[in-house]
């Protein structure tokens, strides 16, 4: 298994492009299930979880190809209605396979998706709004059979939660469904934006995504175009925290400013100061970061859980106390154990961490165990004392394309073995 060595306090500079959002390249990987013919996706990011998803796309009979940061599906006609257990596993995007396969086949056969262990992320919103658009669901010994053999009809559909997963669910098993469906309480996030950008450019009728009610109009048949993801946001974060923890002036390329909206407050109360131009957003770092007082994760346009782990390392060297308050998942402090090892002071309760900032980390022998835990023992790593060495980068690859050579360009001492 590979490993990050990374020696710190290397202060960063110049600019780095965003890759393509992993959270938009999932489903719309997925939805070209749906389209006929020809799909291409530019800045689709090389990830495992990308992979995963290619895989899948070859196994129910598309032909899946890349070429640098573009990727060609051609669906020609997919020839199975089951995704087996070693796939499903990869990644817990392959559930986005749940709604596109049943709209296109009319069944679809596939076990619980695998993902990072940061908690429960059941699925039985999934499965109620699909009964709702008229499948029938069993579900036996961790598989899930749903069929819909006369076809998928519109429904109002209203999500107790906001969830991310059941409203890529939703949109991708009502395009081709009977009807129109209204969705009430969908998620917000720019990922189903873009989701619903592409699936509208392949024929599809969706209006207000990015709203929390959705309309849509089922239409007969998809047939694929060319799309371009939107900008990582995530990874946008992951990057300002390591300017951040180093005292950096860096630049971000390709940025959409309002995706960010929820995040830079927190930057700013701890003294990082931005400068957006066009597509640019420019980040000067003080010597020193400010405590960041009380940060909520929360569904967009709120501060995204995904970002906290590498706010959270970035807040183990403020001068002051910040507190943490994760609203989305409750296993998401797995990687403050590893932070401990490197000197931080972080004390965790149910949904709560209270960081006292210290003067400074040592490098120390750290552990990953999911993707955004491993971010932050790596924005950790850029601004400890000594070496430290990181294993578990598997789990930072399935979010982070290459994220030793973009850290390498800003001027990082880091080196993956």
């Amino acid at each position: 298994m590979s490993k990050l060595y990374i020696t710190g306090q290397k202060r960063l500079s110049g600019a780095v492009t965003l890759q393509g959002a992993k959270n938009s390249a999932l489903p719309v990987l997925a939805a070209t299930v749906l389209a006929g013919g020809e799909s291409v996706l530019y800045r689709c990011p090389q990830l495992s979880d990308v992979e995963a998803s290619l895989r899948i796309l070859r196994w129910l009979g598309c032909r899946a190809q890349r070429s640098g940061d573009t990727v060609l599906v051609q669906n020609d006609g997919i020839a199975r209605h089951d995704v087996p257990d070693a796939l499903m596993r990869q990644t817990r995007g392959s559930i986005a396979f749940l709604g596109a396969v049943l709209a296109r086949q009319g069944r679809v056969r596939l076990s619980l998706p695998g993902g990072c262990a940061i908690g429960q992320r059941p699925i039985d919103l999934h499965l109620k709004a699909l009964r709702c658009l008229g499948a029938t669901v069993r579900e036996r010994h961790g598989w899930l059979d749903c069929r819909a053999p006369h076809g998928l009809h519109g429904a109002d559909v209203t999500l107790p939660f906001p969830s991310v997963g059941a409203t890529e669910s939703v949109l991708l098993a009502a395009c081709t469904a009977e009807g129109t469906t209204t969705l009430t309480n969908a998620a917000r996030e720019p990922e189903i934006a873009d989701l619903a950008v592409f699936l509208n450019g392949c024929g599809a009728r969706i209006q207000g995504a990015g709203d929390s009610v959705l309309q849509i109009e089922g239409v007969p048949q998809l047939t694929g175009c060319a799309h371009a993801l939107i900008p990582d946001r995530i990874v946008a974060a992951t990057i300002i925290a390591c300017a951040a923890v180093t005292g950096s002036e860096i630049t971000l390329q390709g940025v959409i400013h309002r995706h960010l909206a929820g995040v830079l407050p927190a930057f700013e109360d701890a003294g990082c100061v931005f400068t957006a131009h066009e597509n640019e957003l420019r980040v000067t770092a003080p010597p020193r970061l400010r405590p960041m007082k009380i940060v909520r994760t929360m569904p967009y346009p709120g501060f995204p859980t995904d970002a906290q782990a590498p706010l959270l390392a970035a807040a183990t060297v403020a001068d002051g106390t910040t507190v943490f308050m994760e609203n989305i998942f409750e296993n998401r402090y797995r990687h403050t154990a590893e932070l401990a090892r490197m000197g931080a002071d972080i004390k965790t309760e149910g949904k709560f961490a209270v960081v006292e900032g210290v003067s400074r980390l040592y490098g120390a022998t750290v552990e990953a165990t999911d993707l955004r835990g491993a971010a932050a023992l790596v924005v950790a790593g850029l601004c400890a004392e000594g070496k430290t060495e990181v294993s578990g980068v598997q789990f930072l690859e399935r979010g982070y394309e290459a994220p030793e050579q973009v850290l390498s360009s800003l001027g990082a001492d880091i080196k993956k073995v």
